[in-house]
């Protein structure tokens, strides 16, 4: 252990401890910009500088390890005065809009400005100015409010596993920006969103389609669906102050309602619905010795980044579409026969934890009725803003019900949104169809948690399924490489593109760098689908009542040439 005193108050830290963690520590915040623990740990910023006794110059806390006997002063008016004039420095070349930017009372520069009392207009001189990159369906990039901090471009390396932005030029010209200041469109970016997520300042963005779905709901001539995703539930309350891990499932429905929608249903349904032909599939190449391991195919940020990095694996993916898709399609097919509609007249609009979603929507083979399966994508935080936008006081609402059948979901549907979700939702189909019976143990505890990989084995009859879960897709790269390789002996396969699945998608409710490093905040969030899972009647798929009369009304059964028409999809080799 290392002794030393900050603010003269006696501090005890394992050796290696940085002077940000020992404060935090003894209840003290060092405040930064650039700093994500295990990811960007570079001390760029300088706004976390402290005093340390004896050393030539203020030092970065989040970078500078502790040492025997040390002092350090965190909070003196040296300290606060130098802090203010970075913060004032950084503020002259960003744009000021904050009234209307996206990140407005959630910025973290916005936050330390106004800690600080700084001043738009201290420093004036030569500005920066870029082009937005507004190329793809579902990210704006706009470099006039980037601070530098480069935590995005840590991001898309460390965690997404595809570095398509970097810092580029020197000195005062220095921006980030894809290789050859290509448009982002023209990159092998997989939409994740992650870069949204950890960026401090409304730099990085959704593109929003909140105007799109207003104008739908305003249009006589169209019947509005909507669907929400299982994440959804468990982080729309922290737009509306509630902490993390509140699940806002009713006052949701009953927003939704308050919008105009014609029907309000569920995307669980559709998770349901995935179950029976994923495991349907599985079952199938088990059988009949068919590709493996199957790799399930629900998180469209993996499904693009395998076609352009391991596309020789395409043959292992499930050719199901993702519980999105399936939904628009059910919609546009089934019900809109059931309610004698066209489905030109319907539009289905999802709400997703994912700014990839957005893309997926767009992709081929995703128009089982001739038109397209999903019209618009909401995110978590888009649903927020439009819900605050239409003055619906979403604090006072009672708790409202979807709409049946396609409103009704198992334990199984909803627990999707965590990490480790589908393969125990497929596992408690599979290995009840396997056995013939209704089996009592159901939880499949070894394939939950937010573990980057975790493997298990499971006796399905007189079968063992080998089984991997990998989140985050530097996670998937070394499961992908033992596939490839031939070093793996898994028979079924979860991946998720985003750390801890969809709870921590792309498009879910910003947090700072200080929660995110210090609140359990996927746990939390993962914890709102498995308690809902628990009080559900039913917690298997191929129980779920209305899943069946869409299967009796329409599909006959499971992986169905009818079924492989509306439900299932293709791939496509993007590294050619």
């Amino acid at each position: 252990m290392v002794n030393l005193k900050i603010n003269n108050i006696s501090v005890s830290v394992p050796e290696g401890t940085t002077i940000l963690e020992a404060a935090k520590s003894i209840g003290i915040n060092v405040p930064t910009l650039c700093y994500m623990k295990g990811i960007n740990e570079i001390g760029a910023c300088r706004i976390c500088v402290v005093e340390v006794k004896g050393a030539r110059s203020n030092v970065a806390a989040c970078v500078y390890p502790v040492n025997e006997g040390m002092e350090v002063f965190t909070n003196t008016p040296k300290i606060r005065k130098e802090r203010k004039t970075t913060l004032e420095l950084i503020m002259s070349d960003h744009k000021k809009e904050c009234l209307s930017c996206v990140r407005d009372g959630k910025c973290e520069l916005q936050t330390l400005a106004k800690d600080y009392g700084c001043e738009f207009g201290a420093f004036s001189g030569v500005t920066n100015e870029y082009e937005q990159d507004d190329s793809t369906s579902y990210l704006v990039r706009d470099n006039d409010k980037c601070i530098l901090c480069r935590r995005c471009v840590a991001t898309c390396q460390k965690v997404s596993d595809v570095g398509v932005i970097e810092t580029v030029k020197r000195g005062f010209s220095t921006h980030v920006a894809c290789a050859f200041e290509e448009p982002l469109s023209d990159t092998k970016c997989v939409a994740c969103g992650q870069c949204i997520n950890v960026c401090p300042v409304g730099a990085l963005s959704e593109r929003s389609e909140v105007d799109n779905v207003l104008n739908a709901l305003a249009d006589p001539e169209k019947v509005v669906v909507v669907g929400a995703a299982p994440s959804v539930r468990a982080g729309l309350g922290e737009e509306f102050g509630y902490p993390i891990g509140t699940n806002v499932e009713g006052k949701m429905v009953q927003a939704l309602r308050l919008m105009g929608f014609n029907y309000v249903f569920d995307v669980n349904f559709a998770a349901d619905l995935t179950i029976l032909e994923e495991g349907t599939e599985l079952l199938g190449r088990l059988s009949n010795n068919g590709t493996l391991p199957m790799i399930t195919s629900c998180s469209p940020g993996w499904i693009k980044y395998l076609e352009g990095v391991f596309p020789e694996l395409i043959p292992n993916l499930s050719t199901c579409k993702s519980p999105q898709q399936m939904f628009g399609a059910v919609v546009k097919t089934f019900y809109a026969e059931k309610l004698g509609i066209d489905p030109k007249n319907i539009y289905v609009v999802s709400v997703m934890p994912c700014t990839a979603k957005k893309f997926e929507k767009l992709r081929a083979d995703q128009s089982a009725s001739g038109y397209p399966d999903v019209d618009a994508v909401l995110t978590t935080r888009e649903l927020a803003r439009a819900i605050k936008s239409m003055g619906i006081i979403f604090n006072d609402l009672p708790d409202g019900e979807y709409d049946m059948p396609l409103g009704l979901y198992t334990g199984a549907g909803v627990i999707f949104g965590s990490s480790g979700g589908v393969m125990e939702a497929a596992l408690r189909t599979v290995a009840d169809v396997v056995s013939g019976s209704d089996l009592e143990e159901i939880e499949y505890e070894e394939v939950r948690g937010m573990e980057e990989i975790k493997k298990s084995a499971y006796k399905v009859g007189d079968k063992e399924v080998k089984v991997a879960v990998a989140s985050g897709l530097t996670n998937a790269r070394k499961i992908c490489e033992e596939i490839r390789d031939g070093k793996a002996d898994y028979q079924f396969v979860e991946i998720m593109c985003c750390p801890g699945g969809c709870i921590n998608g792309g498009g879910q409710p910003i947090l700072d760098a200080y929660t995110r490093r210090n609140v359990d905040y996927r746990e939390k969030r993962a914890s709102v689908l498995y308690d809902i899972d628990k009080n559900c009647e039913a917690r298997k798929s191929h129980k779920s009542t209305a899943v069946d009369a869409v299967y009796k009304e329409m599909f006959e059964k499971p992986g169905s040439h009818k079924a492989h028409e509306v439900l299932h999809t293709s791939y496509v080799n993007r590294k050619k």
